[in-house]
């Protein structure tokens, strides 16, 4: 129980931090008080540090990579099933912080930190938008976190990427990546634009890019002659010099 109570605080904490503290960086930015890449550094730092700290317990913070876990069998059904519900608390917990502690115009002049999708973007578009997104956030996850032969990063990479998925898709969709995300601050704002896309496009992707790594990138026995990683430059050099 104590186990299962653990991994149910660290998803709970780790989503507050990026609702809370991402939405905040997006109401103060409605202020004059920052801008798109500001909004993407908040919330990249917040990844960065939350997922680092939380690494060895758990780490998703996001439906779309529970989901993605759950599908190459690395999270039992009933714990994935409290996992996301300890993400969608969290999120509407963390929105109704910041509708409290937060002043009215700058809560309400920012839609909550909802997102919105523009006008130009149609539902297919945001839809792949969202799902490519989260496939390279999912992805760098098990890239780095996941894989036993990854280089210890921490949440440092995770971090990066959302930096990127932000500052290349927020202007489109809002930059959801993840359904608690955009879940949350929804429920504290009343507005519910645009749920199915943020739901599905970072689910789908998530799924897509957990299932590719594992079957593909994981090691599950040997590599054949001339397919392991590269070769460190002073291998090379020592080759060289030795063929001299």
């Amino acid at each position: 129980m104590r186990d299962a109570l653990r991994h149910l605080v660290a998803e709970f904490l780790g989503i507050f931090a990026v609702v809370f503290l991402g939405g905040g960086a997006i109401l103060m930015a409605q202020q004059g008080a920052g801008n798109l890449l500001t909004v993407a550094l908040a919330h990249g730092v917040v990844y960065a540090a939350l997922v680092s700290a939380t690494l060895r317990v758990s780490g998703h913070f996001n439906p779309a990579v529970t989901l993605g876990f759950l599908v190459t069998r690395r999270i039992q059904p009933m714990m994935a099933a409290l996992y996301v519900v300890a993400q969608l608390v969290g999120a509407m917990a963390a929105a109704y912080a910041l509708k409290g502690t937060f002043p009215e115009e700058a809560f309400a002049g920012a839609r909550g930190s909802t997102q919105s999708i523009a006008l130009a973007v149609e539902g297919g578009q945001a839809f792949l938008l969202e799902a490519i997104a989260t496939f390279f956030l999912v992805f760098t996850l098990f890239g780095t976190a996941v894989d036993p032969q990854a280089p210890k990063l921490g949440g440092l990479a995770v971090g990066l990427v959302v930096v990127a998925d932000l500052l290349a898709i927020a202007p489109l969709t809002g930059g959801s990546l993840n359904p608690a995300r955009s879940f949350g601050p929804a429920v504290a704002a009343g507005i519910y634009e645009g749920q199915l896309i943020f739901w599905t496009g970072p689910i789908v992707g998530g799924i897509v890019a957990a299932v590719l790594y594992d079957q593909l990138f994981l090691p599950r026995g040997p590599e054949e002659p001339g397919s392991g990683a590269v070769q460190p430059v002073q291998g090379r050099r020592a080759r060289r010099e030795h063929a001299v």
